[in-house]
């Protein structure tokens, strides 16, 4: 067989460790519960099913689309980013569609990243952060991100020690996995760092609606000379429950973006136009299905929380995500994240996201996603507590 250089750099995929147990014990007849994969379960809101359908309707909605997105969905992005953060956004040259995030940033990481080139990215992270750096040969330092961690300081250490300098830092608050949050005083910190040393940046805004307790997210772009050297991708995935439609999108400094709409014009030709149709009225349309599904990821996280607590495992509430990082009790923490995981499956029926599968920093914490209704979240805390009762 061939060798196939870019794979080669890819390690084993380390939630297939956990899934292979998971779909073992659901073979065997087993109820396993399962909050490790950040899927959202709740339907996506109806009056955006509904333009879907219509659009689709009409045959001239099934041609090939533009690979940058159709003007009227960039032009209701410009226009949710001025509702939302005052941040005046160019349609044109400024803003571009994505299939979903994950798409955009890859694409967008592969048309500026060089073999070699420095790349920082926070860890534990979302995997696609430093992957998309090491499929396009960029040389990935991790950065401390999380509890008892100072990001910012542990960034300008980081810098110091590192030769040649990055080229890119990824970042995404809030944060997956670790809920981390922050206010704008840190993305001015962040911009004006990265413009002082000529550091692009790309900030994941995946989770900008899903925050609790009075906070509300920032954009990286409020910050003063953003657009300067970064860029902000968005989904619709989380905010309006559209996970399986795949679409995003990217704002900000429109020579990077310049960069991104370059590479898709080679590579896709966009997004299925009634799915971009039906984005519009999601960003444009009556916004109370997102706080609906705001306060669902709420009702869940207190009630899981107030479960672990109950049950003797301490876990910090998050401001934002849908998703809860807890560090694995003592008593079983020197098992690591992907033995505890299994340890849950098969003990607790109880499926969590390892946190070694974020980076070699998260192995001391596993993921809760809030993928389950209250009543099954405490199911699964009645079995995690029945478990920690024993001995590891």
């Amino acid at each position: 067989m061939a060798k196939f250089s870019r794979l080669n750099r890819l390690p084993p995929y380390v939630f297939s460790q956990v899934n292979e147990i998971k779909m073992e014990s659901r073979r065997a007849g087993e109820d396993i519960i399962d909050l490790g994969m950040g899927n959202p379960d709740l339907g996506t809101p109806e009056h955006i099913v509904e333009k879907l359908v219509e659009a689709s309707r009409k045959p001239h909605n099934h041609r090939y689309s533009a690979s940058m997105g159709i003007t009227k969905l960039r032009l209701a992005i410009a226009n949710w980013y001025k509702r939302r953060f005052d941040v005046d956004i160019d349609p044109d040259n400024e803003a571009i569609v994505t299939i979903g995030v994950k798409e955009g940033m890859s694409h967008l990481v592969l048309a500026t990243i060089r073999p070699g080139d420095v790349v920082f990215t926070p860890n534990p992270t979302y995997p696609i952060h430093p992957y998309s750096a090491i499929i396009a040969g960029g040389d990935v330092r991790g950065i401390p991100v999380g509890p008892g961690q100072d990001f910012f300081d542990n960034l300008i250490q980081a810098t110091r020690q590192t030769w040649p300098r990055p080229k890119l830092l990824i970042l995404s608050y809030p944060h997956n996995p670790t809920t981390e949050v922050v206010d704008l005083a840190f993305f001015q910190k962040i911009v004006d760092f990265a413009n002082e040393h000529g550091i692009m940046v790309i900030h994941d805004f995946a989770y900008a609606d899903l925050t609790f307790d009075g906070y509300q997210a920032p954009s990286m772009l409020q910050a003063k000379g953003a657009k300067n050297t970064g860029v902000e991708f968005f989904s619709l995935s989380k905010s309006y429950s559209m996970a399986g439609w795949r679409v995003g999108f990217c704002v900000g400094n429109p020579e990077i973006i310049s960069a991104l709409r370059q590479i898709k014009s080679y590579l896709d030709y966009g997004i299925f136009q009634p799915i971009q149709i039906a984005a519009i009225i999601a960003l444009n349309g009556d916004q109370n299905c997102v706080t609906e599904i705001n306060d669902v990821y709420r009702s869940r996280r207190d009630t899981l929380i107030t479960g672990l607590n109950r049950a003797g495992w301490e876990a910090k509430s998050p401001k934002g995500t849908m998703f809860v990082w807890a560090r694995i009790p003592k008593e079983y923490r020197s098992m690591g994240s992907v033995e505890f995981s299994k340890f849950l499956i098969k003990k607790a029926q109880v499926a969590v996201s390892p946190g070694l599968g974020f980076g070699e920093y998260g192995d001391e914490f596993v993921r809760f996603a809030l993928i389950e209704n209250n009543m099954r979240i405490n199911q699964a805390v009645r079995g995690i507590r029945k478990t920690l009762i024993q001995k590891p």
